[in-house]
């Protein structure tokens, strides 16, 4: 009886023990993909969380850029890497928008990866070059029909949010502003300032330099609400041009990842975004701390999907 009664609470006691993969992970340093080149939103977003995991997770995180092919190079490295929670993804919307704007991807962004959690999220802001007559985005409208064709914005690659704003913005409008596309938002960017294209549409880490040097000029905003750091900059919702497009920096593993080690890194991105002194320096480079659950931002990610399958199907958007 007494051994019957010890293997019972053995039985009752099991379920509530950590299991051993948990426990031991990590046990080396991790890699965290960026699949862009240095300099833009996603790499930046990266560093931050990549230090914070170090000290929670007791292990170097590494950020290794893999960027080309409208973030697909990084995306299927790590989509085929061993499902061991040692090399990660981070991305935003590229990951769902490829779904629907390539053909014949050699991963499936819902089937091939597991949805750890988002670390920040933020809109991006419409900016032009100043020589550029405008003053509001409701008068680049007017240029771009009085020139149908003839402007051009960049992006820092097919099939980034950048690219699907722009797309998003001609939609919307009923204008046509030539999408060129650039390898990273850096170059993107230089693009614009040089006068090489007429606008972009960016995160506001990026382009807050430029912006208080002079040397872009903010139209509007892709967000729900005004940005806290662009506060004199509106939303394009608000003067009514529909466009949307909130830009979440999410990290990934491969699929049949264990759930234990998914959880472990969830909780720790969670605690990274909500820390403090994260929080304030992702809120002064006009991001909002996230850090949501595995669930939630699967969620999410399935939306985003059909969402933005839909803006390709209609708008014609190409992968250049």
């Amino acid at each position: 009886m007494r051994l019957l009664l010890a293997f019972a609470l053995l039985a009752l006691a099991t379920p509530l023990l950590p299991s051993a993969h948990a426990q031991s992970y990590p046990t080396k340093p991790i890699r965290l993909v960026v699949p862009f080149t240095p300099g833009g939103g996603v790499d930046i977003n990266a560093r931050l969380v990549a230090q914070k995991l170090t000290e929670y997770l007791g292990q170097q995180v590494i950020v290794e850029s893999r960027p080309g092919a409208g973030t697909n190079i990084g995306n299927e490295f790590v989509a085929k890497s061993a499902p061991d929670g040692y090399t990660l993804l981070i991305n935003a919307g590229s990951v769902a928008i490829n779904m629907s704007l390539y053909k014949n991807l050699n991963y499936d962004s819902l089937r091939d990866f597991v949805a750890i959690s988002i670390f920040s999220e933020s809109p991006n802001v419409l900016v032009v070059h100043p020589s550029l007559p405008v003053k509001t985005a409701k008068d680049l409208v007017a240029l771009a029909k009085a020139k149908p064709g003839t402007m051009n914005f960049s992006s820092s690659g097919s099939g980034t949010t950048q690219h699907l704003s722009g797309e998003l913005f001609n939609l919307r409008t009923g204008v046509k502003i030539v999408h060129v596309p650039f390898r990273g938002t850096a170059p993107s960017l230089t693009a614009v300032v040089g006068g090489e294209v007429e606008m972009t549409f960016a995160n506001i880490p990026a382009i807050s330099s430029f912006v208080k040097a002079g040397r872009l000029r903010p139209l509007g905003t892709t967000g729900l609400k005004r940005a806290a750091q662009m506060p004199d900059v509106p939303t394009l919702k608000e003067v009514g041009i529909d466009v949307e497009v909130t830009v979440r920096y999410g990290i990934f593993a491969p699929a049949a990842t264990p759930r234990d080690v998914v959880n472990t890194l969830a909780t720790a991105i969670a605690k990274a975004a909500r820390s403090p002194d994260m929080r304030q320096r992702l809120l002064d480079q006009g991001a909002e701390p996230v850090g949501n659950s595995p669930e939630a931002f699967a969620k999410i990610m399935q939306e985003e999907v059909v969402r933005w399958s839909e803006v390709v199907r209609v708008s014609g958007a190409k992968a250049d």
